[in-house]
């Protein structure tokens, strides 16, 4: 007699199933983090020192050299603000884009909820995240900004959780794709630097002066995690349309990423 372990449905996120394996969720974020930070002189302090430097740099070029506008606050606040959540997508989308490929040797071997590989990646740039926030807190107290302290606890939140909500639709969608075409181990990374300069994290979108390319922009799921992020420091009403928009395309990457992945998983020890 042979049994079959396989999910048992593969339109939904699978909630009891994630649930009943969540210790795998500490197994493999945590063995993701010493791996990342193993074998390296400043340890944990690379997670502050990657955005600490890009503000720097940016600050210099874009904010003093060019004189790019940042909204009425200082722009080192300003790019940092931005850099936080964009390192969480980039690392986020990077890891779980690969993940597949990198626990080939586990999942040939036994059977799991594979969503939770993807998943754990994403945790991994969240610890990123806390470690590097205590430095914007300083900028904060540093930097002559004014703070809505009510607003910091209802939108700051919000902006984490969509970002985490984008990260993981599309970075499940591109781990599923990684491990049948290989060739996305090398479209990641440059997907990820083109996305950067189409993000507002060293402009504000008040600069741009078409229509058409605002909302163009609003349809990257980072814009308006980041508008939302940055708005109690910065004291202009939010464009509606554009957030929502952004928040569309955010659920709308999900569903598409999460019903791939689902799609496509029972081939993965196959194609591993």
């Amino acid at each position: 007699m042979e049994y079959e372990i396989k999910p048992k449905n593969k339109l939904t996120l699978g909630i009891d199933e994630l649930w009943q394996y969540r210790e795998l969720f500490y197994f493999f974020t945590w063995r993701d983090i010493k791996v990342k930070y193993k074998q390296t002189a400043l340890g944990f302090a690379w997670a502050v020192l990657q955005p600490l430097v890009m503000m720097v740099i940016f600050s210099v070029f874009f904010g003093q050299a060019l004189k790019v506008p940042s909204d009425d606050i200082p722009y080192p606040v300003f790019v940092y603000s931005g850099l936080l959540l964009w390192n969480i997508f980039s690392s986020g989308l990077s890891n779980a884009g690969n993940s597949m490929v990198n626990n080939a040797n586990i999942i040939k071997k036994i059977y799991f909820p594979r969503l939770i590989i993807p998943i754990s990646s994403v945790l991994v740039s969240i610890f990123d995240f806390m470690m590097a926030l205590f430095i914007f807190i300083g900028m904060l107290l540093y930097y002559p900004t004014h703070i809505n302290i009510a607003e910091c606890f209802l939108y700051m939140p919000v902006s984490i959780f969509i970002t985490c909500f984008s990260t993981f639709g599309i970075g499940a969608f591109l781990a599923a794709l990684n491990i049948k075409y290989r060739d996305f181990r090398y479209i990641i990374p440059f997907m990820i630097q083109a996305l950067l300069f189409l993000t507002p994290v060293i402009y504000p979108v008040s600069i741009i002066k078409f229509a058409w390319i605002k909302y163009l922009i609003a349809v990257n799921p980072m814009y308006g995690a980041i508008e939302l992020f940055r708005h109690p420091i910065i004291q202009k009403p939010i464009e509606i349309n554009l957030v929502l928009i952004s928040l569309g395309s955010s659920i709308l990457f999900f569903v598409v990423g999460l019903f791939y992945f689902r799609k496509t998983e029972s081939y993965f020890a196959d194609l591993a």
